[in-house]
């Protein structure tokens, strides 16, 4: 009877939890998180989507062995962010089949505030119709369904995906080096979405869904910068329908999917594609060169876009074309006009902020504008970086006849940058770069995640930074961006798309010794983890095949320019 009573006291063993505030508690070992997340009595409690052990994310099915400081996140966190974007994209793809049996739904892209879908199927769909997925994805959401993980061998992922005609899917699985993959079952949906995902269908319960025509449906979903709230989703058509002709474009070229970009790099055929995507770009810039050059009335090019977008290669490109024109493009950046360091204003949090249209100097660099448009030879300051000053080392600049002046910066885009020029003298540009290749028909690198990488690589080429503190400052950027940039969007003249179907090839050999170098220890540890499973399928290609004129030089290096 000794015995057994020992035994019966190892098996109900407790644990202790410690929570973010501070507070202990007690629970049987076994215990999955999900009951533990119920005890923490926090004003998210309802939308706990996953748990961080020591910079680990973990599954809220998971069993608690030991003991645990625990923290728990919703959807204002980064890694949050990505776990609900992917539930609602699941949430959305059963309810679909289960209205549509024969349908099939392809999620495209990101765009601002949501994700865009087409949902494949034999009839257009109407307002009608949304009201009924709308209804449909609430049921599921209402009833809880577990989202329920399965660890499958990878032999038979292939072969399942093989038996629904997914092919591309079964050429990821088959590339993958693991021999265990992890799926997803939400009701009979057998999925992945390169994430862990929430306990249950329960806390996806703040979305919505906008119709744009053409069965195209965008996911909106709340995110940090919209603090936890759905966002008020603003159409950008423009955006779009560039996307949209580079999808056209790699269906041409019979590349839709990851998969037969991996077959050209394997087959040897990828430096033919690579030209061809690069000519594409070329001629994107050219064309508003062409627009440029036919209104005589335009004297001032504006050239916007978020971080790592390539705005400092697109300017050089765009100034070759109208060089060769006989025109004589004059290069200015907006950051060379910032305020002293001690003069930038600041944040909600007491920190500089670099982002906002105060932090540069408007009155110089409008008279400097200004100037230059009278005739009159100008100085053009150097801001150094390092010391937070402007340098005055005697760059003077005198208009010709013949003379364009080409601005770029983060808000150009915006009128109150430069109020005193006219309408019909200015040309807008926005540039974002959108790869339009596709993992599989669900998955994709969003634009995000592909502006991150090219800034993780830069900031530690140029800077010396670390992985970290580029992922820390991400959120800062993507704040400034929400309030700097794309409300002005709908201005620009033209689109930019300012990505390179295979560069994510290219920057596979430069991104994954930098993500791993990310100690465990690190708070940002699992986003970079993510990253790097999101690239496992990726073919790596050499960069040799790189023009030193390419756009991937700004971020990789050893080009003829370097950005700031």
């Amino acid at each position: 009877m000794l015995k057994l009573d020992r035994i019966r006291g190892y098996d109900m063993e407790n644990i202790t939890i410690t929570y973010r505030d501070g507070t202990k508690k007690q629970f049987e070992k076994g215990t999955t998180y999900y009951e533990i997340s119920k005890k923490y009595k926090k004003k998210f409690e309802d939308d706990i989507l996953g748990v961080r052990i020591d910079n680990e994310i973990i599954a809220l099915e998971e069993k608690a062995n030991h003991d645990a400081t625990v923290d728990f996140f919703n959807v204002v966190d980064l890694t949050g962010y990505k776990m609900y974007q992917s539930a609602l994209k699941y949430i959305f793809e059963v309810a679909i089949k289960e209205l549509y049996p024969k349908s099939e739904v392809v999620f495209l892209h990101s765009v601002p505030k949501g994700v865009l879908s087409e949902v494949q199927v034999d009839i257009n769909l109407t307002n009608e119709d949304i009201k009924q997925i709308k209804g449909k994805m609430a049921e599921i959401i209402a009833s809880k369904e577990r989202f329920i993980k399965y660890n499958i061998i990878k032999k038979d992922a292939f072969h399942y995906f093989e038996s629904t005609n997914e092919l591309e899917k079964a050429k990821n699985i088959q590339n993958v080096s693991n021999e265990v993959v992890t799926f997803y079952k939400l009701r009979k949906r057998i999925n992945y979405y390169y994430t862990v995902l929430p306990y249950d269908t329960g806390v996806i319960n703040k979305y919505d869904l906008v119709y744009i025509g053409k069965n195209r449906i965008v996911l909106v979903c709340p995110s940090a910068t919209s603090k936890g709230l759905v966002p008020e989703y603003v159409h950008y058509d423009n955006i779009i329908n560039n996307f949209m002709e580079s999808k056209s474009w790699l269906k041409r070229m019979k590349v839709p999917y990851l998969a037969q970009m991996n077959e050209l790099v394997s087959q040897g055929k990828i430096r033919d594609f690579i030209e061809a995507n690069d000519l594409i770009f070329n001629e994107s810039i050219l064309k508003a060169a062409q627009v440029i050059l036919s209104k005589r009335d335009i004297k001032v090019i504006l050239i916007a876009g978020p971080s790592s977008s390539g705005k400092t290669t697109t300017t050089h490109v765009l100034s070759t074309f109208l060089r060769a024109k006989g025109y004589d493009p004059i290069k200015l950046s907006t950051d060379d006009f910032f305020v002293e360091r001690s003069e930038t204003p600041k944040n909600e949090a007491g920190d500089y902020d670099y982002e906002c249209l105060q932090a540069i100097d408007l009155e110089l660099f409008n008279n400097t504008l200004i100037n230059l448009l009278q005739g009159d030879t100008v100085e053009i300051p150097t801001y150094n970086f390092v010391t937070g000053k402007k340098e005055w080392d005697k760059k003077f600049i005198t208009l010709k006849e013949n003379s364009l002046i080409l601005i770029e910066g983060l808000h150009c885009l915006n009128d109150e940058l430069v109020p005193y020029i006219k309408d019909e003298n200015k040309y807008k540009i926005y540039l974002s770069p959108f790869i339009p290749l596709n993992i599989d028909r669900h998955n994709y690198i969003s634009t995000l995640d592909m502006r991150l990488i090219r800034r993780i690589i830069r900031d530690n080429r140029t800077r010396g930074k670390k992985v970290d503190k580029t992922i820390e400052e991400w959120q800062i950027v993507r704040n400034g961006e929400e309030k700097y940039i794309f409300p002005f969007v709908h201005q620009a003249d033209i689109i930019i798309n300012t990505a390179l179907s295979y560069e994510l090839g290219i920057l596979k050999i430069y991104i994954e010794p930098l993500l791993y170098s990310v100690a465990i220890t690190s708070p940002y540890y699992e986003e970079a983890r993510r990253i790097l499973n999101s690239l496992k399928g990726f073919y790596p290609i050499s960069s040799e095949y790189v023009a030193g004129d390419s756009i991937l030089r700004e971020f990789i290096g050893h080009g003829k320019e370097n950005s700031k």
